[in-house]
């Protein structure tokens, strides 16, 4: 495995981040909006999605009109090299399981 999909996969290890992550793929939200919605306090989700943001999965905005706020979105292809780990590892299975399913020949 390269390090791009452990960084993915160790982000998304967390519950917190699975579920910042779903309502991300919905729209772009602030980070007190996602705080809210996982019930959790501002330092914490600073610290999750630092996390999202280090492994690529996310990017960080700020509007014109205030550059305090900060704005998260879901980076378009971040689960590119995932998907093709996963593609390449169910092909893997696909073709060992075909193997217990065939008949024995004796």
């Amino acid at each position: 495995m390269n390090a791009r999909v452990d960084r993915t996969f160790a982000a998304l290890a967390d519950p917190h981040r699975r579920y910042a992550v779903e309502l991300l793929g919905k729209r772009p939200r602030r980070a007190g909006e996602l705080a809210d919605a996982l019930g959790l306090p501002a330092p914490a989700m600073s610290r999750h999605l630092r996390q999202l943001k280090q492994s690529g999965l996310v990017k960080e905005t700020h509007p014109e009109f205030d550059a305090r706020v900060r704005v998260y979105a879901l980076k378009d292809g971040a689960m590119a090299e995932l998907k093709r780990w996963l593609a390449k590892t169910e092909a893997t299975w696909a073709t060992q399981l075909s193997g217990f399913k065939a008949p024995c020949r004796e």
